[in-house]
C-alpha cells in the first residue's frame, strides 16, 4: 500500500505531504481544489508522462515522493533482484520511489535511493497501483480491454506469454519466406550484381594498411635524391667526418674514464656513454644501407600510382576504407550465398513454419479453452457484483469469437493468428428486464459505465496482487441510492486492498476509514493547495457540505452524524 506521499512544486501545489492508512481513503474537497492534482502526481510517480505545463507556475524542477509497504512475492522480489535493489526483510517490502522533474526535460527516477530506468518503473507498477481516471470508463467500449479483463480473470499469465513468444517466431519465419519468394527477375538481378562485386573485390586483393604502406613507399621514390643526400650528411656528422658525433663521444669517454681515476662517482657514467656510441654506430650502418638501396625506379612509381588510383576507387564505391570495403565483400559472399541455396532453404523454413504454426495453435487453442472455461464464472461473478452496485436486474454475458476448426486447419487463414490468441472477446450488458446483452457502447449510461468500471476493474484482479486501488470520481453521473451501493463496494473491496477515491458523494464519504480534505487557498499572491485528515468533527461538518453545498445546515450536520454510523 501507499504510506507516505510527498509532491513539491508540482501544478498548483507547492508543498504537500500525506500519510495513507490501510483500506479506504477518500478525498473530498471543493471543485478543483486540486483533489485529482494529487491522483495525477501519483501518476507520474509510478511512470506517467510528465509535460513541462505540470510545473508549478515560475518553477524549474518538481519532485514526487512515494513510499510504498508491498506483499512479498515471488515475481516482485525477482524484478527488484534483477535490476539489482535491495528488498528489505519481512513480510512486507518497503519501496521507496522518487521522481525528479525539470523543465528541460531531462527527468530522473529513483527507486530505493538507486537510480533507476522507466521501463523497470513500469514493470513495478501493477504490484503497486492500480489509477482509475475520470476517463478510464471509455476503456470499457474498446474490446482490447474486455480481453485484458477476461485474462486477468482468467490467471492465464503463462498461457499468453508462451502465445506471444510463439506467435513472434511464427511470424518472424513467415516474414523470412515472403522475403525468399520474391519475383525470381529481382532474385537474379541480384545475383548478378552481388557477383560482380565479389570478384571486383576478390580480384583486387585488397589488404588492410596496404594503402598507407603504398604512400610511404610512393613518398620514397618521389625522393630519392633529397633522401640520399640527408643520409649522406647524417653519416657523415655521425661517423665519418673527423670532429664526428662517435670521435667526439670517444674522446669524451676517454676523459671521463681518467676522471673515475680520481673520483669513482664519474665511473657509473661509463656505461651509458658506451650504449650512446653504440647506438650511434647503430644509426650509421642503418644509413649507409639506406642510402645503399635508394634507386630511382619510375616503373615501380607508376605501378603505385595505379594501384593507388584503384584501391581509392574501391574506397570510394564501398565504404570509405579497406576495411570496410573488406566488410561489404563478406556480407556479400553471404547473401549469395544464402540466394543461391534459397531453394533448399525455402524447403526448411517450410518444415519450421509448419512445426511453429502447429506449436502456436496448440497453446491457443488451450488459451481459448481457458478463457472460454472462466468466461461463464466471470460472468456470474460480475452480474453479482452489478447487484451491490444498484444494477440488480443486469445481465452480462462474455461474447468469445474465434475461427472454426476448417479455417484454423487452412494455411491461408493465420490473418486469426495474434500476439494474444485466436479470441476476439467483447462484453454485452443490459441493464434492464426483458432487453437482451448487447455491446456495452451501445447500451451503457454514463452512471452505468462508472459502476461497471468499478465492477469489471476490481473482480478480476483485485486480489492477485493487493495493492493500492486508486478511483477518480467514481461517482461521476450518480447519486442517492446507488451512491451508497457504490461505497458500500469500495468499503468492501478495501478489506482486500488500499482504496484511495476522489469523490464528490457524501454516501461514499460516509465509509472512509481516513477522510481527506483537499483545500485551495490564495496566500501572498499565489495559490496554496494544502490537504488535513479530519477527524469525526470535521467529517460531520465535510459531509454536511457535501449535502447542502457552501451553507451548512443544523439539519445537514445532523444527517451527517446519521450517516456515519456505520
Amino acid at each position: 500500500m501507499l504510506t507516505f506521499l510527498n509532491i513539491s512544486k508540482f501544478a498548483l501545489i507547492d508543498e504537500l505531504r500525506v500519510e495513507f492508512d490501510n483500506g479506504l481513503n477518500l478525498l473530498t474537497g471543493e471543485t478543483g481544489s486540486g483533489k485529482s492534482i494529487i491522483v495525477d502526481a501519483l501518476g507520474v510517480l509510478i511512470g506517467g508522462r510528465f509535460t513541462s505545463d505540470l510545473l508549478k507556475s515560475g518553477e524549474q524542477n518538481a519532485s514526487v515522493e512515494g513510499l510504498f509497504s508491498v506483499p512479498r512475492t515471488p515475481q516482485l522480489e525477482q524484478k527488484l533482484r534483477d535490476a539489482g535493489i535491495e528488498a528489505d526483510g519481512g513480510d512486507a517490502i518497503e519501496i521507496v520511489i522518487r521522481r525528479e522533474l525539470a523543465a528541460g526535460g531531462r527527468n530522473k527516477i529513483f527507486i530505493n535511493h538507486q537510480l533507476a530506468t522507466q521501463t523497470l518503473l513500469r514493470e513495478l507498477t501493477p504490484f503497486l497501483v492500480d489509477i482509475h481516471g475520470q476517463g478510464d470508463q471509455q476503456t470499457l467500449f474498446d474490446r482490447e480491454t474486455h480481453l485484458e479483463m477476461l485474462d486477468a480473470y482468467s490467471g492465464v499469465t503463462t498461457v499468453t506469454s508462451q502465445t506471444r513468444t510463439l506467435h513472434r517466431k511464427f511470424v518472424a519465419l513467415s516474414d523470412e519466406l515472403d522475403a525468399l519468394r520474391r519475383d525470381e527477375a529481382e532474385k537474379l538481378q541480384l545475383v548478378d550484381i552481388l557477383r560482380f562485386q565479389i570478384e571486383e573485390l576478390e580480384r583486387a586483393e585488397l589488404a588492410v594498411g596496404e594503402d598507407e604502406r603504398l604512400e610511404e613507399e610512393r613518398r620514397r621514390l618521389m625522393n630519392v635524391e633529397k633522401l640520399t643526400t640527408l643520409c649522406g650528411e647524417s653519416f657523415d656528422a655521425i661517423y665519418e667526418d673527423s670532429d664526428s658525433a662517435i670521435a667526439r663521444i670517444s674522446q669524451a669517454a676517454r676523459r671521463v674514464e681518467e676522471l673515475s681515476g680520481f673520483e669513482s662517482s664519474f665511473r657509473e657514467y661509463l656505461e651509458g656513454i658506451e650504449s650512446a656510441r653504440a647506438l650511434l654506430e647503430d644509426l650509421a650502418a642503418s644509413l649507409r644501407d639506406f642510402a645503399a638501396g635508394l634507386e630511382f625506379q619510375p616503373g615501380r612509381l607508376a605501378e603505385i600510382e595505379e594501384r593507388l588510383a584503384e584501391v581509392a576507387r574501391l574506397k570510394r564505391k564501398y565504404g570509405g576504407s579497406i576495411e570496410s570495403a573488406l566488410e561489404h565483400l563478406a556480407r556479400s559472399q553471404d547473401r549469395l550465398r544464402r540466394i543461391e541455396r534459397s531453394d533448399e532453404r525455402e524447403m526448411e523454413l517450410r518444415a519450421e513454419l509448419r512445426s511453429a504454426r502447429e506449436s502456436y495453435l496448440q497453446v491457443a487453442l488451450k488459451l481459448h479453452s481457458d478463457r472460454a472455461r472462466s468466461a461463464k464464472k466471470f460472468e456470474r461473478a460480475v452480474e453479482h457484483d452489478l447487484t451491490e452496485v444498484a444494477i440488480e436486474h443486469a445481465r452480462f454475458r462474455v461474447q468469445i469469437e474465434s475461427p472454426a476448426e476448417a479455417q484454423l486447419e487452412s494455411e491461408s487463414e493465420s490473418e486469426f493468428f495474434t500476439e494474444r490468441g485466436i479470441d476476439r472477446v467483447e462484453f454485452l450488458f443490459s441493464a434492464n428486464v426483458g432487453e437482451s446483452p448487447k455491446p456495452l457502447a451501445k447500451v451503457a449510461s454514463g452512471g452505468e459505465a462508472s459502476r461497471l468500471m468499478l465492477v469489471l476493474k476490481t473482480a478480476g484482479s483485485a486480489s492477485e496482487f493487493p495493492r493500492t486501488i486508486v478511483f477518480d470520481e467514481i461517482d461521476s453521473g450518480i447519486g442517492g441510492r446507488v451512491s451508497e451501493a457504490v461505497g458500500v463496494k469500495l468499503k468492501k473491496l478495501s478489506e482486500t486492498n488500499q482504496v484511495l477515491c476522489v469523490t464528490h458523494q457524501s454516501q461514499i464519504a460516509r465509509f472512509a476509514e481516513a477522510h481527506l480534505l483537499v483545500r485551495k487557498e490564495a496566500a501572498s499572491g499565489r495559490t496554496v493547495v494544502s490537504i488535513e485528515r479530519l477527524d469525526r468533527r470535521g467529517r460531520v461538518e465535510e459531509i454536511a457540505r457535501l449535502l447542502t453545498g457552501a451553507e451548512i445546515t443544523e439539519s445537514a450536520r445532523r444527517h451527517a452524524r446519521e450517516l456515519l454510523k456505520v
